[in-house]
């Protein structure tokens, strides 16, 4: 099971995700989030990163255009994630620059399907995450039976509250038939020490649990 680790602020932490076989790095390019990369990394330090492993994912939020691309030159970025309220027409404009994961907050009663029908032929990858008031992650989980006996058609990220105590629920999620689609899960606040800053050895048992199919 791959896995991308969110809101990082630390090239160091960043290069040891890398060293643990960790897929994805995810920078928040959003200044209201407590984990705005550039308060602590300037872009050439984003940029001078690269491990085996490793892919840097930019998280935007309804940036404009040609601020959201020009931070992807800066920054090296291998991967968007759209985490707004951005349209198909902007997924689109993007993705013909960059690979595009479109994110989408949901709540338990909602139509997954309808919700991500116009954006399946643009974005590259979707990603599920739990609706809260704000843009961004709330730490808390949706329920995952709203995806239950869905074909999203398309390579997912599952995100939300996902913490080292989520090893058998991840494990029983992948028996469901809409894993088939999982492409990878997203983690971030249920593995730090403040925000920004990861827990390495919480992550690095919840790599190994995760690997070896046993909580």
């Amino acid at each position: 099971m791959r896995v991308k680790v969110c809101g990082m602020t630390s090239a160091e932490q960043v290069m040891q995700l890398d060293e643990l076989g960790v897929s994805f790095a995810g920078f928040i390019f959003y200044p209201k989030s407590p984990r705005y990369v550039f308060r602590t990394m300037p872009r050439p330090e984003i940029k001078k990163i690269r491990g085996k492993h490793i892919n840097k994912v930019g998280v935007f939020v309804n940036a404009p255009i040609e601020e959201l691309l020009q931070t992807v030159d800066d920054c090296g970025l291998h991967l968007v994630q759209l985490h707004g309220d951005e349209t198909p027409k902007y997924c689109e404009k993007v993705a013909d620059y960059v690979g595009v994961i479109k994110a989408f907050r949901l709540r338990e009663d909602d139509q997954v399907l309808w919700k991500i029908k116009d954006y399946q032929p643009i974005a590259d990858m979707f990603l599920f995450d739990t609706e809260g008031a704000g843009y961004g992650g709330t730490g808390k989980k949706f329920d995952w039976a709203v995806l239950k006996g869905l074909t999203i058609g398309k390579p997912f990220f599952l995100s939300g509250g996902i913490g080292p105590d989520d090893v058998d629920r991840l494990l029983e999620f992948q028996q469901e038939p809409v894993a088939k689609d999982l492409f990878s899960i997203d983690v971030n606040s249920r593995f730090e020490i403040t925000p920004g800053v990861k827990d390495m050895a919480l992550l690095q048992t919840f790599l190994t649990k995760i690997k070896s199919g046993h909580a």
